[in-house]
């Protein structure tokens, strides 16, 4: 089965749990293509060698890979670090994620300004557009391990919302209009 999107209810529920709508409204990925955000399906078990990985690594130029556990007795600071990513914002590049290991969640907003959420499993890669207001969670296995990848340097600099005068912002929403 390909990567799983819907979305979210409104409930200030555990932020780990699916919240999806009752009827559940599923997202496709031509929809997500329209916001932006692209998907690959990998196979995680040789991502230090596929080829696969390799080449998409060369025709975006994604230079740069470090690999995150996120998990309580793995990451310091935790607690404090899945409340950050789970705060809405955006970023000057794009984030380019890929799960080794584990499972997780990307939140990512329509162009209604409604939340999707998007749940990712081992062997998912996808890219979130320089611009999308964005959050991160686990799900309830409250574990993932993660490949980031960067074009150039690492930027580790978010912005949270209110971001809407950054002119990546402002471009974002521009590409919008055409979709």
């Amino acid at each position: 089965m390909g990567l799983e999107a819907w979305y979210m209810d409104d409930s200030d529920e555990d932020q780990r749990k699916p919240h999806r709508l009752n009827p559940n409204q599923p997202v496709s990925l031509d929809e997500l293509k329209k916001l932006g955000v692209f998907y690959w399906k990998l196979n995680a078990d040789i991502y230090e060698t596929d080829p696969e990985l390799g080449k998409i690594r060369k025709d975006q130029g994604y230079s740069y890979m470090d690999i995150i556990t996120i998990q309580k007795y793995k990451l310091p600071n935790y607690e404090e670090k899945l409340k950050m990513f789970y705060e809405e914002h955006l970023h000057l590049d794009d984030e380019i994620r890929y799960i080794l290991d584990g499972q997780a969640y990307f939140d990512v907003r329509d162009k209604e300004d409604r939340w999707i959420r998007i749940a990712m499993k081992k062997g998912d890669l996808i890219t979130l557009p320089a611009g999308i207001y964005h959050r991160f969670t686990l799900d309830e296995t409250d574990y993932t391990k993660a490949m980031r990848l960067f074009v150039g340097e690492p930027v580790w600099k978010a912005y949270n919302r209110p971001a809407d005068d950054f002119d990546i912002r402002r471009k974002y929403v521009a590409s919008l209009q055409g979709s």
